[in-house]
C-alpha cells in the first residue's frame, strides 16, 4: 500500500470506549493524554472526555449497560519522543506492553508504540515524520 497523503478530522466524530473500571481507565488515559498534551475536557462520576475521545461506565446512560469489546486507537504525536513518553506513561499507569515504539512499515517515517490499556483495548501513539500541516487541528464551534 502506497500512502503519499493523510486526512485528519474528517471521518471520526467521536470514540466511546465503555469500561469496566473508570478510575484505572481514568488514570491510564490521563497520563496519557498529559504526554500528548491534549488537555482532559470534562470529568463526571459516569464519563470523562477528552476532545472526540470519551470513555464510560456501562451504567452510561450513552453506554445502554453493554461494555465495547477490544478496540484500536490511534493518537496522533508530535513527534518520535512524544511516541516514547506516551508509552513509558502509558506503561506507568496501568497499560501493558503491546509494541514498543520504533518504525512501522506502514508508510516512509511512520512511527508508532502500542499498549493495552486496562480493558485490553489497543492503545496507539503514532508520528507520521517530517510533514507541513495546514492547521494544528480543526475547531468546531456550536
Amino acid at each position: 500500500m502506497d500512502i503519499n497523503e493523510l486526512h485528519r478530522g474528517r471521518l471520526i466524530d467521536h470514540v466511546q470506549l465503555v469500561v469496566r473500571d473508570l478510575d484505572a481507565s481514568r488514570d491510564f488515559y490521563s497520563a496519557v493524554f498529559d504526554i500528548l498534551q491534549v488537555p482532559m475536557g470534562g470529568v463526571e462520576d459516569d464519563f470523562f472526555w477528552a476532545d472526540e475521545f470519551c470513555v464510560s461506565t456501562a451504567e452510561s446512560a450513552a453506554a445502554q449497560g453493554e461494555l465495547t469489546g477490544r478496540a484500536h486507537v490511534a493518537f496522533q504525536a508530535a513527534d518520535e519522543a512524544m511516541v516514547d513518553a506516551f508509552h513509558a506513561a502509558a506503561l506507568a499507569h496501568g497499560g501493558t506492553e503491546h509494541g514498543a515504539p520504533g518504525k512501522r512499515p506502514y508508510h516512509p517515517g511512520y512511527y508508532a508504540a502500542f499498549v493495552l490499556d486496562p480493558d485490553g483495548n489497543n492503545i496507539e501513539a503514532v508520528y507520521h515524520g517530517p510533514a507541513q500541516r495546514s492547521a494544528e487541528s480543526v475547531k468546531v464551534s456550536f
